[in-house]
């Protein structure tokens, strides 16, 4: 409520994590904040690559457009972006990450009501400062509790993110590409993924997509640009799977909505899947499902088993993370779940 008494109007502004994965995870904080405040406008501030994402969140009036670099301070983007929220008349900031450039442009735009976590000293950035993120274990219970007031108790389960994608729109896309007569099932193949041991090796999604594609499948290779290389090995010049990889998130977004399943390693497009509804089989190796998992139900959760000795240091009882990774794997287990999948 306003000082007067009247309910207040002012747009709220998030500012997420700019990884595909996180930008999707912040949707429940979306939720949250017009379950308790519905007059109340939310934009997100996003980077070029997550902004198609904000189209389809049900709840976000809009995305706040700006790429702000990484690994420097930034000092004249971010007053460009300040001059930018001051004109939104934003009433509050809600700031997920914990790094102390993240609340400097609200902060210059002086929105009134700056709230996260102290992370990196943001004292006199802040207005309204938490404390104990480390005795939240997940990133989501982190960036939920921000949403609601300080003494909170957060519930039993957050609300889930979602990605509503008209069909009309999936229908179009499909026309555009040539697509829109394929009768057999789709299975969608996302090999991209950030961080060591994370990638599931283009071979073995190659020999998936030729399994697959044996038994009568149409496979897709989805991701950025990064991953057009590893497309076109996957996909054997054309043979198996047809390359959909490019460099706008949107036709990602469109080809996993159009998708009968969905096989991922931990990256962003597997939160994308699971929070349009798309079936989607997981792959984990050094990351714990339970931390970074979508919040979506998933149609299977794939982890990689422990070498004894480990193949990294030869310790017999080797329990670090970096030392695990999705290389342990079997095609068939991968290939088991997708035939499940697509035979209910």
């Amino acid at each position: 409520m306003t000082a007067a008494g009247r309910a207040d109007e002012r747009p709220v502004l998030l500012v997420p994590y700019q990884w595909i994965g996180d930008f999707v995870r912040c949707h429940s904080v979306v939720k949250l904040i017009k379950a308790r405040t519905p007059e109340r406008p939310v934009d997100v501030l996003s980077s070029t690559l997550c902004a198609p994402l904000a189209d389809y969140m049900p709840g976000v009036r809009q995305a706040v457009v700006f790429d702000i670099p990484r690994g420097r301070p930034a000092f004249a983007e971010n007053r460009r972006l300040a001059e930018r929220l001051r004109a939104g008349g934003y009433g509050t900031a809600l700031i997920m990450s914990r790094k102390w450039k993240a609340v400097l442009a609200p902060a210059l735009a002086r929105i009134p009501e700056r709230v996260g976590f102290v992370g990196e000293w943001r004292f006199g950035l802040l207005t309204d400062m938490r404390f104990g993120e480390n005795k939240l274990p997940r990133m989501i219970d982190q960036c939920a509790m921000l949403a609601l007031p300080k003494d909170a108790n957060p519930p039993a389960a957050w609300p889930l993110p979602e990605i509503v994608v008209p069909g009309k729109e999936v229908a179009e896309w499909l026309a555009r590409r040539g697509l829109g007569g394929e009768k057999r099932p789709i299975v969608a193949l996302c090999p991209g993924a950030v961080g060591k041991g994370k990638r599931w090796p283009e071979e073995r999604y190659g020999e998936l997509a030729r399994r697959l594609a044996n038994e009568g499948a149409a496979v897709w290779v989805l991701g950025g640009p990064g991953e057009s290389a590893i497309a076109r090995e996957i996909s054997s010049g054309g043979k198996f799977a047809r390359d959909l990889t490019g460099d706008d998130l949107r036709h990602a977004i469109l080809a996993l909505a159009a998708a009968d399943v969905a096989v991922s390693n931990d990256s962003g497009l597997l939160h994308v899947a699971a929070a349009i509804g798309t079936p989607a089989i997981g792959l984990f190796g050094p990351t714990s499902p339970w931390h970074w998992a979508p919040l979506n139900p998933i149609a299977a959760t794939i982890e990689a088993r422990w070498q004894k000795p480990c193949r990294e240091c030869g310790k017999a009882n080797c329990r670090g993370v970096d030392h695990r990774t999705t290389h342990d794997i079997p095609v068939e287990e991968v290939f088991a779940a997708t035939r499940r999948v697509l035979s209910n």
